[in-house]
């Protein structure tokens, strides 16, 4: 690896997917970086078995199918860090790579985009509503039984021109997509929403928005200290809380479980909701605590979540116990 310190010009190396989504974070990412060091940032495109097959996520092993080229290239001196989305993190930490940065979360939430501008109440019967996720399929069904939920991979724009069809030809098939707003912003397709569903009736995957800075232990001089001014300590105590929900619960990341924390006036509060993916039945569970009241109060929160979820039968109602 690359040694920086202060003053140093050598190109920092940020390994990325190559997707436009990852591309736009991780511009995110190396523009901050850059203004931080003075040095230049260069992208280091990674292609991984994830962006190269068309199965379900589940089938591959959840999401975290998309992390394992860009470790491996880190870990192989061919980048100096690499940007992941959160949510595609397994929760176990990688024994030889650290997160030094989680830049603060952008918008957590879901949004529909439909055609002709309807919400999801909106939609007619039997409507055709695409999503590659678990937790959303459970959503949409426990929402609008009547709906048909179409399994969909592919990158934003290729789900959108589903729905909206596009200047290359591609006739529309679905009456609506269910995306995550802080990629649909990244990507300035915003524009597109047609709903947002709010976080209360509707969460989202543990880490939804949030974006994390892998390293190796070793990152030292310019690099380390832009990592830790660009890390924000109210969302790595909110995501690492969500996060251990997951841990705690065996659940792999594309688990049916919507998970949200957010602190307020001192005290983190964590909301959990598990899904049965067959019906949309669910379990939920909220607890809030003190930050100044516990060492861990990430872990602290997650754990009392658990254990509730587990007493009302959240381990009967969806599969866990799944790969970390």
């Amino acid at each position: 690896m690359t040694v920086f310190s202060a003053g140093a010009t050598a190109p920092i190396r940020l390994g990325t997917r190559g997707s436009a989504l990852a591309l736009a974070q991780s511009q995110l990412i190396a523009d901050a970086i850059a203004a931080r060091t003075g040095a230049p940032v260069e992208l280091v495109i990674i292609s991984t078995h994830g962006d190269r097959s068309s199965a379900p996520l589940e089938s591959l092993g959840g999401v975290g199918v998309f992390v394992t080229a860009v470790r491996e290239a880190l870990l192989a001196g061919e980048c100096d860090m690499v940007v992941h989305s959160l949510k595609d993190l397994p929760t176990a930490p990688h024994p030889e790579l650290l997160i030094s940065a989680v830049p603060m979360r952008a918008d957590a939430r879901d949004a529909l985009v439909a055609r002709d501008g309807l919400t999801l109440d909106a939609l007619p019967p039997g409507a055709r509503v695409g999503t590659g996720s678990p937790r959303r399929r459970a959503q949409l069904r426990r929402r609008r039984a009547d709906l048909e939920v179409v399994d969909l991979r592919g990158n934003v724009d290729s789900r959108i021109s589903r729905v909206l069809g596009d200047k290359e030809g591609v006739d529309a098939d679905l009456d609506a997509v269910v995306l995550a707003v802080a990629g649909l912003e990244r990507l300035g397709r915003d524009s597109v929403i047609t709903e947002l569903l709010g976080i209360a009736g509707w969460p989202t995957a543990p880490g939804q928005g949030a974006l994390a800075v892998e390293t190796l232990p070793t990152v030292n001089g310019a690099l380390r200290s832009a990592l830790q001014r660009i890390d924000h300590a109210a969302t790595r105590t909110c995501v690492e809380a969500e996060r251990a929900v997951l841990r705690l619960l065996e659940a792999g990341c594309s688990a049916p479980l919507g998970a949200h924390a957010f602190i307020d006036d001192g005290m983190l509060f964590l909301a959990v909701r598990v899904y049965s993916p067959e019906t949309g039945d669910q379990v939920s569970s909220a607890h809030a605590l003190y930050l100044d009241d516990s060492r861990t109060p990430g872990d602290d929160a997650a754990q009392s979540v658990v254990n509730e979820l587990l007493a009302q039968g959240a381990a009967e109602l969806a599969p866990l116990g799944g790969a970390r």
